[in-house]
């Protein structure tokens, strides 16, 4: 495991929707090698809790309870980090929504997929990145989806397809600048979101190793499982069977019905 040397100053993480699921997995994995953590997500109790267990002291974990689609919320975030630590080196774009039940068309506010997972990142880079980009250094990690190559659902899939064009086209945009950007997709792993999939999952860890990865080593995409890969190319080399796997496997055991009626 790599770790921070303790000779070295902690990088600062703040990391969003990090009170379950895939963020708190990644609050354990990055808090395991050594990062100060800034930890966000809406359930104060939750939240509050886990950085506790990870840093009794307080002075490594801060707990900062956060609505990421509110536009001060998101500045109290930014500016309590800032307070307690004195800079932001890494941004873990991680909170997320789908529609949990039947079809994003029936749902009384389908665009909240939308606010939180592509608005608020976007916004909340925009907090950042002056910082990184003067200081010369930083680290964007945006959590995506295999539902960002692999179109599933036609409002979560928007917002990941979004999520993926805005981190490569950034990551391009800072090239030279000192400030990385990296995507990581995964495809479906045990969460609270993934709890109505009737599908073999792996656990959160395996996405949380990953972003610990591309911390120590970056990269541009990270598709995890790896298997996922072959998902995405087989929806790029053969659409039309891949509707029927769709059909058959996703759409059937995700909302329990293959038919769109």
């Amino acid at each position: 495991m790599i770790s921070v040397s303790p000779c070295a100053p902690r990088r600062v993480v703040v990391l969003t929707g990090a009170s379950s699921g895939i963020g708190l997995a990644t609050a354990h994995e990055l808090s395991a090698r050594g990062y100060a953590l800034v930890l966000a997500a809406r359930r104060a109790d939750s939240l509050t809790a886990l950085a506790h267990e990870l840093d009794p002291s307080g002075s490594r974990v801060l707990a900062v309870p956060t609505d990421v689609t509110d536009a001060g919320s998101r500045r109290a975030l930014i500016e309590a980090a800032h307070a307690h630590f004195g800079r932001v080196d890494v941004l873990v774009n991680n909170a997320g929504v789908t529609v949990e039940q039947g079809w994003w068309w029936d749902d009384p506010d389908p665009l909240r997929v939308i606010r939180v997972n592509l608005e608020a990142p976007i916004e909340l880079v925009h907090l950042v990145l002056p910082e990184m980009r003067s200081r010369g250094s930083g680290h964007i990690v945006n959590i995506g989806s295999v539902a960002g190559r692999v179109a599933t659902n036609g409002m979560y899939s928007a917002s990941k397809y979004g999520l993926r064009g805005f981190s490569l086209g950034l990551r391009r945009e800072l090239l030279g600048s000192g400030v990385e950007v990296s995507l990581v997709a995964p495809g479906f792993v045990k969460s609270e979101m993934t709890a109505r999939a009737r599908l073999p999952m792996p656990g959160p860890e395996v996405v949380a190793r990953a972003v610990a990865g591309v911390l120590e080593h970056p990269r541009r995409e990270v598709t995890v499982p790896g298997l996922y890969r072959a998902v995405a190319a087989l929806d790029l080399l053969l659409p039309g069977l891949a509707d029927v796997l769709v059909r058959r496997v996703i759409i059937a055991r995700r909302y329990g019905h293959a038919r769109g009626d």
